[in-house]
Order: C-alpha cells, then structure tokens, then sequence
C-alpha cells in the first residue's frame, strides 16, 4: 500500500547533521513538480542529497518522491565530472477516470515502489559555468506494491548556472509505471523546463 512507501520516504529523513536547503521546480505542458532539498553529513565520505517531491499531471495524477544520492567528483584528473548512485521511493495514485485514452478494471490504481539508480553530470567551465545531466532509477517488481509491478525514470538535462545559488535547466524526463495488469503507464513523458534554487 502507499503506506509502506510514506514509511520509506519518511526514514529518509535523517535525525541529525542537516544542512542547507533547496527548492527545485520543474514544469512542462504536461506536469508540475517541486522538490524540497537538503543534505546530510551522516551519509558517506561527503555527504549526501536529499530530496523530496510532488509531482502532479494533466491527468490528475499524483506521485511523492523521496531520494537520496551520494555523489562525488574527482575521477583522476576529471574535476569536472561527477558521480552519483543512490536510491528513490515512489508512492502514488493514477486517476485513469480523468484519461480516457486508458482502458482497465481499476480507475484509480496506486501504489508505490523503491528503486536503485545513479546520475553522471559534467560541467564545462565558463564565465557562466554549464553542465549536463543523466540520471536513471529502476524498481523492479520485487521492491514494488499495491498496483505497482515496476517503474522506471530516466531524464537528461542541460543546466545553466545564472547565479552561484541558481541555476535553470530544460530537460526531458519519461516517468512510466508498469502495472501489475500488465499496462504499462507513462506518468511523465515530455520536454521540461526548471530553476533549482540553494538556499
């Protein structure tokens, strides 16, 4: 049920070393998505991102979000390339009654799951410093429940530094759960833009 992954997302946050907080929206024509972000000491040799979301669409989806991403840089001499893995909790509900493009027994299934997953982001040196992004996560069926049988997510970005706190971005990202019908759901599968803000 979506209780177990608000247990996980929740467990995310960690008791004590918080520091730093950010904000990351995100919206195209067919979502809108806000993220609140911070770190932690506790986890790794240089901490840890933490981030937590909502994301809604057109179709009256709904789904919140909890990551955590260890990440780091310094690959010989590759300053500029960064390295990250770490783990994401889905939970959600799909509101086919709004889509009618959906055809199945449950207007409203939900569900969440856990998924694996990593980025890698390089950035290129300039008066106004730019870099792009590839991150992925996948839940396989065994770390997915209720209605949920898999998810994958993947997006690519290409980020503009505007201010050392602020930088905007334009990306696509496909968000597609697999239900345990059989159908496959794409929750988001379109061209984004975003501002990330640091507090």
């Amino acid at each position: 049920m979506l209780r177990k992954a608000l247990i996980t997302i929740a467990a995310l946050i960690p008791a004590s070393n918080v520091h730093s907080a950010g904000l990351d929206l995100k919206i195209s024509n067919e979502i809108a998505e806000a993220i609140f972000l911070t770190q932690s000491s506790t986890f790794g040799y240089g901490g840890a991102d933490i981030g937590f979301g909502l994301l809604i669409n057109e179709n009256d989806d709904f789904m919140l979000t909890g990551a955590i991403m260890v990440s780091g840089s310094g690959i010989g001499d590759v300053r500029a390339l960064h390295l990250g893995v770490g783990g994401k909790a889905y939970a959600g509900r799909l509101d086919f009654q709004s889509n009618n493009s959906v055809n199945t027994s449950d207007d409203n299934p939900s569900g969440g799951a856990i998924a694996i997953g990593g980025n890698v982001r390089y950035v290129f040196p300039a008066k106004m410093p730019f870099a792009i992004l590839a991150e992925g996560f996948w839940a396989p069926s065994v770390t997915s429940f209720s209605d949920f049988d898999s998810l994958y997510e993947y997006r690519a970005d290409v980020e503009l530094e505007v201010t050392p706190s602020a930088r905007a971005y334009l990306g696509y990202r496909k968000l597609q759960v697999e239900l345990d019908t059989g159908y496959s759901y794409d929750v988001d599968d379109s061209v984004h833009i975003g501002v990330r803000f640091e507090f």
